[in-house]
């Protein structure tokens, strides 16, 4: 009876470290499981932030094309004002400079050249 007892303790011994193993096991598999959604969580989370965040980035940049573009449309309107209006008081003035050179010269030709008059014609 004592090595039935003895065997008995024995395969007991073996079937409750099996059992315990098997157990830990499990426990091993499903922390892993667990750990392994935790992460697809944060990678899914973590890819929605970036998406987000590059909507918004896309979506701002567009806005300051938009506003470099007018202002870049404005300066060059204004510029170009400020050129015609430059054109048209250089253009008076140099008018009015010629015209008063005129006068302070009495409007004379000089005395080596010849009246325009038509010249008499061959025929």
């Amino acid at each position: 009876m004592k090595i039935t007892i003895l065997t008995m303790t024995l395969v007991m011994a073996a079937a409750l470290a099996a059992w315990g193993q098997e157990g830990a096991v499990e426990n091993a598999k499903e922390g892993a499981k667990k750990a392994g959604q935790t992460i697809k969580n944060g990678v899914e989370t973590a890819g929605e932030k970036t998406k987000e965040a590059a909507q918004t980035v896309g979506e701002k940049t567009k806005e300051t094309a938009k506003t470099v573009g007018r202002k870049t449309k404005e300066a060059a309107h204004t510029v170009g004002q400020k050129t015609k209006e430059t054109g048209k008081t250089v253009h008076r003035k140099s008018k009015k400079k010629v015209n008063k050179t005129k006068a302070e010269a009495g409007d004379q030709e000089p005395a080596n050249q010849t009246p325009n008059t038509p010249a008499p014609s061959d025929r």
